[in-house]
């Protein structure tokens, strides 16, 4: 008989590391959580202030055609554009739980290369 409470399943396993991270992390107004969530097909990504309780803005791949290494760059690119419209140039990375490789990676990259700073 399994005790209740122990995580079996890959996503409750994130999940948990997913609140470990947030228990570190907060976002504010002036300095956001850039959080991300991972599908098997897509990418999202949103800024989060966390003081507030409100999410700033969010980007996803819906659109974009290529890879999804490269899609998730442009989403992190398409992300730092619209934050420098909003005046945010500085924000807290959360990787949601996710190993910082592959798509991860790349968005963070991405959001770099768009003018962001971790």
């Amino acid at each position: 008989m399994r005790r209740k409470g122990i995580p079996k399943t890959r996503q409750e396993l994130r999940y948990r590391r997913h609140l470990r991270i947030r228990n570190r992390i907060k976002g504010s107004a002036e300095r956001p959580r850039l959080v991300i969530f991972r599908s098997l097909k897509h990418i999202y990504a949103q800024l989060v202030d966390d003081v507030a309780q409100r999410t700033l803005l969010t980007v996803g791949d819906g659109e974009l055609a290529g890879k999804k290494s490269e899609k998730a760059a442009l989403v992190g690119k398409a992300l730092a554009g619209v934050a420098k419209e909003k005046g945010i140039t500085k924000v807290v990375f959360d990787r949601a739980g996710y190993r910082y490789h592959g798509r991860v990676k790349a968005l963070a990259d991405g959001a770099r290369e768009g003018g962001l700073e971790f």
